[in-house]
């Protein structure tokens, strides 16, 4: 399941995280690509753990926090921390797949990634190139958002980056581990959600009947998917 999600930062947020960014150190970012990744990888990355990494990604993460749509969509147990890159002068990420493991180089603590994310931070008007193209079973799904927008879909995709052939694509990408191993019970438990919110603003007693019978059984399957 391939999700869209909006304002995740503000106009303002934006314009102070590209401040921030563009102050930071930003090192080859085949630093973090795994083996094959390493030969098809182009871009540039701000350096972990760097203070603008650090706060960036913290009003990154309370963004998400925001978000009713990130949480019933992603059921997140744990979140990589956020990483920001850049693409320029032709650079691109060729066809991949995101390594299955990431540890977090602060902690040591090890994440599955069972969603990847990228949160735009420049506009689409402001660079030519740079999409992000994700394959799955449907074909190929272009995605290229105004900056604070942003894109979730399972890690298990193949994906790549189009080449940057006019200004500079920056933005945040990072990984979750969901409550939820398997896609295809994420996107049941978010169908049934979605359907449940339709409901809830309907004054009749049979459908509130209906909507309480339907947050049960959501609730009952979680229960019997989740991983804790």
């Amino acid at each position: 399941m391939l999700t869209k999600i909006e304002n995740v930062l503000t106009k303002e947020q934006v314009h102070s995280a590209r401040q921030k960014l563009a102050a930071a150190e930003w090192v080859d970012g085949r630093v973090t690509a795994g083996y094959q990744a390493q030969e098809v990888k182009r871009n540039a990355q701000v350096a972990e753990g760097s203070t603008a990494s650090k706060e960036v990604g913290e009003m990154v993460l309370l963004g998400l926090a925001r978000s009713p749509l990130f949480m019933s969509a992603a059921l997140p147990l744990r979140v990589f921390p956020p990483m920001f890159n850049s693409y320029a002068g032709g650079q691109t990420f060729g066809t991949h797949v995101d390594t299955a493991i990431r540890q977090i180089s602060t902690t040591g603590q090890r994440i599955r990634t069972d969603l990847s994310a990228t949160l735009f931070l420049t506009d689409p008007e402001d660079y030519d190139g740079g999409d992000l193209v994700v394959e799955d079973y449907y074909g190929e799904h272009r995605v290229k958002l105004p900056a604070g927008h942003m894109v979730l879909y399972p890690a298990t995709s193949l994906h790549r980056v189009e080449p940057v052939t006019r200004g500079n694509r920056v933005s945040s990408f990072f990984w979750i581990q969901s409550m939820i191993r398997h896609d295809a019970q994420r996107t049941l438990l978010f169908d049934l959600d979605t359907a449940i919110q339709r409901l809830a603003g309907i004054e009749d007693a049979k459908v509130k009947e209906s909507s309480v019978q339907m947050t049960g059984v959501y609730h009952n399957l979680l229960r019997q998917w989740a991983e804790m």
